[in-house]
C-alpha cells in the first residue's frame, strides 16, 4: 500500500508537505504519526509507513524540517545536520507540526481519533512529548537520540510509551541507557526494550546499520499498541487541537 503527499496547514500560518497512507476499510482506525529522523521524509520513512498502513492503519509522516530546509535528504548531504540546528529549538517548533497533522487527521473519515506518535533518531523526543502535551494517546521511539534532554518529561505521563534501542547505539550511550532503565522500572506505563549488537539506524533499510529483527520488532510493537487503540470512541475531529491544547485525551 503506498500513500500520497498532501498538504498541511499551519496553525501559525503556512503549509507543510505530509506523507499520508490512507487505508481502505469499513471501521474507523488508529492513526500512526511518523516523527522521521533527520534525513527527512525520505524512501525508508515512507517505506516505514507503507509497511504499518498495510496493516490497516492511518498513517502520516509530516516535513518536520519545512522551515529550514525542506524535504528528504540523502545521507551524505552535509545540510542534514545543519537543518536540525539549534537541536532543542528545532523539536519545539515541531510540535505545533506534530498537533497540525493530529488536526488534519480529525478531518479523515477512516480515523477513529486516537493516535500514537512514532519517532526515529531525531523524532525520538516526539514519542515522549506528544503523550505528554501534543493529543497522542501513546508513544514509540526507535534508536532515538538526545533522548536524556527529554528524560524529565515522562513525569505525569500515563499513557504507553515505547523506546527500544540497540546496546551499539552511539547516539544512546550506557547512561542515557541506564536512566531510561531506571525510569521504566519505576513507570508501569513506559516500556524498554534494549537489543543486543544493534546499531543507531536499525529501522532504515537504506542504512548500512539496518537491522531485520529489530526492524520486524518495532514494527510489531507498534501494531500491538495501535490495536490497543482501535476500540477507542471515535473523538469529533473539531476538538482535536483543543485537546492538544489544554493536555486532555481520552483514556
Amino acid at each position: 500500500m503506498q500513500g500520497k503527499f498532501s498538504k498541511i496547514c499551519a496553525n501559525g500560518g503556512g503549509a507543510f508537505d505530509c506523507y499520508l497512507v490512507t487505508p481502505e476499510r469499513e471501521k474507523p482506525a488508529a492513526a500512526v504519526v511518523l516523527a522521521s529522523a533527520i534525513h527527512g521524509v525520505d524512501a525508508d520513512m515512507r517505506a516505514i509507513a507503507d509497511e504499518l498502513a498495510a496493516s490497516g492503519f492511518v498513517v502520516a509522516v509530516p516535513d518536520l524540517f519545512w522551515r529550514s530546509i525542506a524535504g528528504p535528504l540523502s545521507r551524505n548531504d552535509p545540510r542534514a545536520a545543519r537543518r536540525a540546528q539549534p537541536r532543542l529549538e528545532q523539536i519545539e517548533a515541531g510540535e505545533d507540526d506534530m498537533i497540525d497533522t493530529l488536526r488534519h487527521l480529525g478531518t479523515i473519515q477512516q480515523f477513529n481519533g486516537q493516535a500514537a506518535v512514532m519517532g526515529f533518531c531525531y523524532g525520538g523526543p516526539y514519542a515522549i512529548l506528544g503523550p505528554k502535551r501534543l493529543g497522542y494517546a501513546a508513544g514509540i521511539c526507535c534508536h532515538g537520540s538526545q533522548m536524556l534532554d527529554y528524560l524529565h518529561e515522562l513525569a505525569g505521563v500515563h499513557q504507553q510509551v515505547c523506546l527500544i534501542w540497540g546496546d551499539k547505539d552511539d547516539r544512546a550511550p550506557v547512561e542515557v541507557l541506564d536512566a531510561y532503565r531506571d525510569l521504566a522500572a519505576r513507570m508501569a506505563n513506559v516500556e524498554l526494550h534494549i537489543c543486543p549488537g544493534v546499531r543507531h539506524g536499525y529501522m532504515m533499510r537504506g542504512s548500512p546499520s539496518f537491522d531485520h529483527a529489530t526492524h520486524d520488532f518495532s514494527i510489531k510493537r507498534a501494531r500491538e499498541i495501535l490495536e490497543g487503540l482501535e476500540s477507542a470512541t471515535r473523538k469529533p475531529a473539531a476538538s482535536l487541537r483543543d485537546s492538544a491544547l489544554n493536555l486532555v485525551w481520552p483514556n
